[in-house]
């Protein structure tokens, strides 16, 4: 969210469009690597919707000359997009593999989430919150 503020800030709308579509194309092609990944190493588990393996296949094949396209023509908003993708880390680690955070890094985290959640009208009711204690 910041990054993009930013790059609204300096740059243009055209240019925030070419970052985004290649972030996402970036991750829908992940995602069906990880689909068929699951097929193979877990063949067993419940799906509620089954495709034959030849269309994620395909899929992945279009998606591949398009990233390689998309690397080739343009490189500079690529690499701005990884940029854009690579910002997440730092936050996965300071919020998800952490484990045994102190408890002020705990609330901060907290009240963040719930400051975002009610800016954007995300709410989800809890049994126990951190402001009923």
């Amino acid at each position: 969210c910041l990054a993009t503020l930013i790059i609204m800030l300096v740059g243009d709308t055209y240019t925030l469009i070419n970052y985004v579509s290649f972030i996402n194309y970036l991750c829908y092609g992940v995602t069906i690597i990880g689909l068929i990944v699951l097929r193979w190493k877990k063949p067993k588990i419940f799906r509620p919707i089954k495709v034959n393996l030849l269309i994620p296949i395909t899929y992945l094949a279009f998606w591949a000359f398009l990233l390689i396209f998309s690397l080739y023509s343009e490189p500079v908003v690529c690499g701005v997009g990884l940029i854009i993708i690579l910002t997440g880390v730092p936050v996965f680690f300071l919020g998800v593999y952490w484990r045994n955070k102190p408890k002020c890094v705990n609330r901060l985290i907290e009240s963040l989430t719930c400051w975002g959640q009610k800016l954007c009208f995300v709410v989800y009711p809890q049994c126990g919150s951190a402001e009923e204690e």
